[in-house]
């Protein structure tokens, strides 16, 4: 491991004596993890990180005292609001609600993902002018009632309805436009009883979506299972009721124009391996962490 991602390792390591932490804090990166990891701040470490010009990162630290957080929401930078907007509580109360009325866009797209946000202000989130703010709730707000389901579903940019049909089930009567609007058709498939027409659809998206469909006919999964299109092939690879001499046949089919591309079919498959999680790194004893930093020059 280099030097630096060394002392990075060791900013964040537990129970660490504050007079390390301190010296740990003129290397930019160390000071970094100690700003954002360290569980065990001092008012005097917090008061020296912000000296020091890491307020962004500190901010992001749920566990500075809440009333240094709500300072924080006060700073001019919209990136030091946007950290403590990720996941501050509402203390005081009105913090939330401040921020959520906050200029900047990014600012309000962060809070949209705070999972202390009361559902009052959820909304008033789901109705933002911003579709980046809006395309926040439907990430965090899975379980949003339907009226806030319905207002997504048909909202008047087409990133919002797609993204809304893949993160909600839409209701029965919204369905048949959803199938018709060429930003939800593919995403829509899901929640629609497959047919020869959206198999046969001009767009490979939505062949995609038929071929992974729960209720595929066999008709139909041994129609795709010849598709001109790579991914709604592996799709059919993919599928636990395709039998399997027909996989073998679709896998021999696929051959994907880079290591990326066989990245994705793998997944898909669920075939890809994940390389091994890299070990803990052991806690350095006082002498070993003061050797450290002597090669630092700290």
């Amino acid at each position: 491991m280099e030097l630096d991602a060394e002392l990075s390792v060791l900013a964040a390591q537990e129970d660490l004596p504050a007079d390390l932490v301190r010296r740990l804090l003129q290397h930019p990166g160390a000071r970094r993890s100690v700003a954002l990891l360290r569980r065990d701040l001092t008012d005097e470490l917090i008061a020296e990180i912000i000296e020091l010009g890491s307020v962004r990162t500190l901010a992001a630290n749920s566990s500075v005292p809440s009333g240094i957080r709500a300072r924080f929401a006060e700073h001019p930078e919209p990136s030091v609001r946007c950290a403590v907007a990720a996941s501050v509580r509402d203390e005081p109360p009105g913090l939330l609600a401040r921020l959520a009325a906050d200029p900047d866009t990014s600012v309000r797209s962060f809070l949209a993902m705070n999972e202390h946000l009361p559902t009052e202000l959820l909304e008033l989130l789901a109705a933002d002018s911003e579709a980046s703010v809006r395309s926040s709730v439907i990430q965090r707000w899975r379980d949003a009632p339907d009226d806030v389901r319905r207002m997504l579903l048909t909202d008047a940019d087409p990133e919002i309805r797609s993204g809304s049909v893949r993160a909600f089930a839409p209701p029965a009567d919204l369905l048949p436009g959803l199938l018709a609007d060429p930003a939800t058709r593919a995403a829509a498939v899901a929640h629609a009883v497959p047919t020869p027409e959206l198999a046969a659809d001009p767009d490979s998206d939505v062949r995609e979506a038929v071929a992974a469909h729960p209720n595929l006919p066999p008709r139909l999964r041994d129609l795709l299972a010849g598709d001109q299109d790579i991914f709604v092939r592996n799709a059919i690879a993919a599928r636990a009721d395709t039998p399997q001499a027909m996989r073998e046949q679709v896998v021999a089919t696929l051959e994907p124009d880079s290591p990326i591309g066989e990245w994705m079919l793998s997944f898909s498959r669920g075939t890809h391996r994940r390389p091994p999680a890299a070990p803990a790194p052991p806690n350095l004893s006082r002498q070993q962490a003061e050797s450290l930093l002597a090669q630092a020059g700290l």
